[in-house]
């Protein structure tokens, strides 16, 4: 298939819509992770559906001193890499395009959640981000937009505005997309230098280090829910093995399953090793959220959490997180 390449609203408005149309947002720049959300939206869209992909660095998301003026536009690649993907068009606009008037004077505001982690990292970001949003979905008008769950704040607040302004359109999230060595893909990965990279490999070792803590302490609670609540219990576990449980089998029942303190622990080791190479890994935050508001769970919670962290390795700042599940398990009998 030959992918149009569009750069004004007039030529995006004059297509003919066939089916559904599903979007892609894309700063450019694109990497296999774009990519994987271009297929999605591709098998979403189906055979007779339309696929468009918008590329656009938006300048209301930066803030003063970040990489706006590098960050990097590769147009002819990012046609390429969307065409191979399976895009019909991409909508590639200038910046008067897409704010013919200067900046706006009205803007989406992100409120509270948008102030926390990124947002109180990056002041004003997810205005920005949210603005930019909004406006592409009006200019595109998909059925559905795809989102990677890497910028997992982004997602839940794109939700949120969707929901609470009635936009009329399905929000679907893609999971992150990593390297072989764990390292989630990034267009701001290309900064990093071979040892700056080696560094930054700490995120995902701190992300999977909290994610196995979390595991074994689920699959403990579990194996310690398999004999009765009774005095027994703690003869019971003995016999199975378990003699660090039979020490004390009540407090391993009645443990929070997969307690966040102790998933926070086994992250932050890692990331406390990083801080130590050369070059150090600068850490922003280490967080475990309910993905609903982005304010850190604690002890007690259950459902559905995300364990996210941001840091930066040389000039370069990056973000990573992976999902959890707290209490899968159930209560204790």
């Amino acid at each position: 298939m030959t992918t149009a390449l569009l750069s004004t609203a007039g030529e995006l408005h004059a297509r003919v819509r066939h089916g559904r149309r599903a979007v892609v947002m894309t700063m450019g720049a694109l990497h296999e992770g774009h990519a994987t959300l271009i297929r999605t939206a591709r098998k979403i869209a189906g055979p007779a559906g339309e696929v468009i992909v918008t590329v656009f660095v938006n300048p209301l998301q930066f803030g003063a001193g970040e990489d706006l003026d590098r960050y990097p536009r590769t147009l002819d690649a990012d046609l390429s890499i969307a065409e191979r993907a399976g895009a019909d068009a991409v909508f590639a606009p200038a910046v008067d395009e897409v704010y013919p008037g200067g900046e706006p004077q009205v803007r989406i505001t992100a409120g509270p959640m948008g102030e926390r982690l990124e947002g109180a990292a990056r002041p004003g970001h997810f205005d920005g981000m949210l603005t930019v949003v909004a406006k592409l979905l009006h200019l595109t008008r998909p059925d559905v937009a795809l989102y990677g769950q890497k910028d997992a704040q982004q997602l839940a607040l794109i939700r949120r505005m969707v929901r609470d302004l009635n936009f009329g359109v399905e929000i679907a999230a893609v999971p992150t997309v990593r390297e072989e060595d764990g390292l989630a893909l990034s267009s701001r990965n290309r900064y990093l230098s071979d040892r700056e990279r080696r560094t930054a490999l700490a995120l995902s070792r701190a992300l999977f280090a909290g994610r196995d803590r979390h595991a074994a302490q689920e699959a403990l609670r579990a194996r310690a829910r398999e004999v009765p609540s009774t005095h027994a219990r703690a003869e019971a576990l003995s016999a199975i093995g378990e003699s660090r449980a039979a020490a004390d089998a009540h407090a391993v029942a009645t443990a929070t399953p997969g307690g966040p303190a102790a998933v926070r622990a086994a992250a932050r080791q890692a990331l406390d090793e990083a801080a130590r190479m050369e070059p150090p890994l600068h850490l922003d935050y280490l967080a475990l959220v309910d993905p609903a508001d982005f304010t850190e769970i604690e002890d007690g919670f259950t459902g559905e959490a995300v364990l996210a962290v941001a840091a930066r390795v040389g000039t370069t700042r990056l973000i990573d997180n992976i999902p959890l599940t707290f209490g899968s398990f159930g209560a204790a009998s």
